[in-house]
C-alpha cells in the first residue's frame, strides 16, 4: 500500500509540475519593462571661469539631449538631462573620478535617477567619461545604467590662455 501511495503522489507531483511549465509566467506591473533601452545624443558642457592649467573652482554646466532612444517597451523615444555643480579642476586633472546623481527626463514626462560613479580617460584627442550605476528612482528603477560621453580634449594652448570654456560631443546611454 505504501508503494501505491508514494507512486500516486509522485504521479500527481509530475502532473502539477508539467501543468506549471505550461502556465504563462506573469511579471508584476512594478517590475518594469523587460527591454533594453539604448539612447544616442549630444552633450554640451560649459566651464565658468575657463579651465586653465592651475586648478581652481570651476562651475560646470552640462546639458544633454538624447534625440534617439530605442527599446524600453517603445514608450521612451527621447530624453534630456542637465546639471550644474562646482569642482576644483585644472587642465592637468580633468580625468579625476567622481560620484553623483544624474536625472534623465523622458519624453513620456517621467524621470530616471542614476546613482552614478564616473571616471574619464584621454584617448585620440578626446576625453571619454563613463558613468555607471543603478537607476534608484523613477522609470527603469532597479536597472543598471551606463552612459559614455566623448568630448574633445582641450588643447594646451587654450589651457595657457583664455582656458577651456566649453565642449560639445556625443553621448550614449544604455539601461539594461
Amino acid at each position: 500500500m505504501a508503494v501505491r501511495g508514494t507512486s500516486a503522489r509522485a504521479l500527481v507531483s509530475v502532473a502539477v509540475a508539467a501543468l506549471g511549465a505550461l502556465a504563462p509566467v506573469t511579471r508584476p506591473a512594478w517590475a518594469g519593462p523587460p527591454a533594453l533601452l539604448q539612447c544616442q545624443g549630444t552633450e554640451t558642457t560649459t566651464y565658468q571661469p575657463g579651465v586653465v592649467f592651475r586648478p581652481r573652482n570651476i562651475e560646470i554646466t552640462t546639458s544633454g539631449r538624447f534625440a534617439s532612444c530605442v527599446g524600453g517597451a517603445g514608450a521612451v523615444t527621447s530624453g534630456s538631462y542637465g546639471e550644474r555643480f562646482t569642482i576644483l579642476v585644472g587642465c592637468d586633472d580633468l580625468l579625476d573620478g567622481f560620484h553623483r546623481s544624474r536625472t534623465f527626463r523622458w519624453n513620456t514626462g517621467d524621470t530616471s535617477v542614476i546613482d552614478g560613479t564616473g571616471s574619464s580617460t584621454a584617448a585620440a584627442g578626446q576625453v571619454i567619461t563613463t558613468i555607471t550605476g543603478p537607476i534608484t528612482t523613477g522609470r527603469f528603477r532597479g536597472r543598471k545604467a551606463i552612459e559614455v560621453i566623448t568630448l574633445p580634449q582641450p588643447s594646451a594652448l587654450r589651457c595657457l590662455t583664455t582656458g577651456l570654456t566649453n565642449a560639445t560631443g556625443v553621448t550614449t546611454l544604455t539601461i539594461a
